[in-house]
């Protein structure tokens, strides 16, 4: 977390919780684990970073623009159908998780 966050206490935990999550299948998970959670980081370090400092970040916005992200490169068949399906599934745990 930056010195100069501004986005509320809510969206840092959230956020803070999914970045753990995501790297404890890196260091836990099988092989295909591993792929995936790699994968959706990238994803999720790029669009949520920027939201740290965003004083309207919300999951919500996060998840909307992760989705975007996501579908934007599932366009462009950055991944076989099959892995497509394990990257939401897995987005759709984390974003479940925080939200409850």
């Amino acid at each position: 977390m930056h010195n100069n966050a501004v986005a509320n206490a809510s969206f840092l935990t959230a956020s803070r919780q999914i970045e753990e999550n995501l790297d404890s299948v890196v260091d836990h998970g099988n092989d295909d684990e591993l792929f995936i959670a790699s994968y959706l980081q990238g994803h999720f370090a790029v669009i949520s970073k920027p939201l740290e400092v965003d004083p309207e970040a919300s999951v919500a916005k996060l998840d909307a623009e992760v989705t975007q992200s996501l579908k934007s490169a599932f366009s462009n068949r950055e991944l076989e159908a099959e892995d497509q399906d394990k990257v939401w599934s897995m987005w759709s745990q984390q974003i479940q998780q925080v939200s409850a």
